[in-house]
């Protein structure tokens, strides 16, 4: 069982809009509450639905997302103490040396308080836009964390891979301490593998508190033990939202999360996708006021 368990919220972007007065005002919300960390989602293509009737209405373009690193530098001269995650950033659509450079940058100007998560994306929208290729995301991502990785902790790099090469060159600055935590979300069985070899932590996106979600954890740790490691190096993320129950019945779930081993709850009252229900408000306000009233229902039991 954790120490203490680390609590999270995530500005949701597409709801209460993203201009500098309004990202401040939550983040420095989130901070002053007394969060321990702030999370934001990543889209770079959103579709244009006017054109795809049957898209449904998950990432079209009326999505607002910032670009996390850029929002990350902005919310570095914001705030002081939280750390900012991405939950989760879709690396392969990405080039990764350019995402070691954004987050080492970040990792600087935040003064070491990045923690990236990261993903390998569902639509194929974006890997065609962004000039990726999306039917090997997945093992293409692998090689990504490890040439990262190298280039965070050496000043200069030697790297042959299947997709990625480095002729003697490195990124300047480097983090602190030439790491940066890195979080794989997602819930296939061929993450949790990817999680046991190479990763920080587990955002978990799926499972609802239950014994789905205890297995799950358990065949995590197994990974784990078979990859050489120790269960306790990786990290547990789970997501929560007060959009269904009372404050009674969120100090419940907190609690078994608890009793689970989980080590993150990150509260993101948009999210609707699996067992998950938002908010009914769309505002600031009502953001505001739905970080305030689970913080105050739960933060004793941390």
């Amino acid at each position: 069982m954790p120490d203490m368990i680390k609590l999270n919220a995530t500005m949701s972007l597409s709801d209460m809009g993203g201009d500098p007065g309004t990202v401040r005002t939550f983040a420095e919300t989130v901070e002053g509450l007394g969060y321990d960390g702030l999370a934001v989602a990543d889209h770079v293509l959103g579709a244009n639905i006017a054109n795809r009737p049957d898209w449904g209405d998950r990432n079209t373009s009326a999505d607002l997302f910032h670009d996390p690193f850029v929002l990350f530098g902005f919310l570095s001269a914001c705030t002081r103490q939280i750390e900012l995650s991405t939950q989760v950033l879709i690396l392969a659509q990405r080039q990764a040396a350019l995402v070691a450079k954004q987050a080492a940058s970040v990792a600087v100007l935040s003064e070491g308080r990045l923690r990236l998560g990261v993903g390998i994306g569902w639509n194929p929208l974006e890997f065609v836009g962004l000039n990726e290729d999306f039917s090997n995301r997945g093992k293409r991502s692998e090689e990504q964390v490890r040439l990262m990785r190298e280039l965070w902790r050496e000043p200069h790099s030697q790297f042959e891979g299947e997709w990625h090469r480095i002729e003697d060159a490195g990124i300047n600055p480097l983090p602190p301490g030439g790491h940066i935590p890195l979080w794989f979300g997602g819930h296939a069985d061929a993450v949790l593998r990817r999680i046991a070899r190479l990763g920080d932590g587990w955002i978990m996106l799926a499972h609802a508190r239950g014994q789905g979600a205890v297995d799950a954890f358990e065949k995590l740790r197994g990974y784990i033990k078979e990859a050489g490691r120790d269960p306790s190096e990786v990290g547990l993320e789970v997501w929560t939202s007060i959009g269904r129950g009372n404050e009674d019945d969120w100090r419940d779930e907190f609690e078994f999360w608890k009793s689970a081993g989980v080590t993150h709850i990150t509260l993101n009252n948009a999210y609707a996708r699996y067992a998950h229900r938002r908010i009914e408000g769309r505002s600031l306000a009502d953001h505001v006021d739905g970080i305030t009233r689970y913080w105050n229902a739960v933060s004793d039991l941390r």
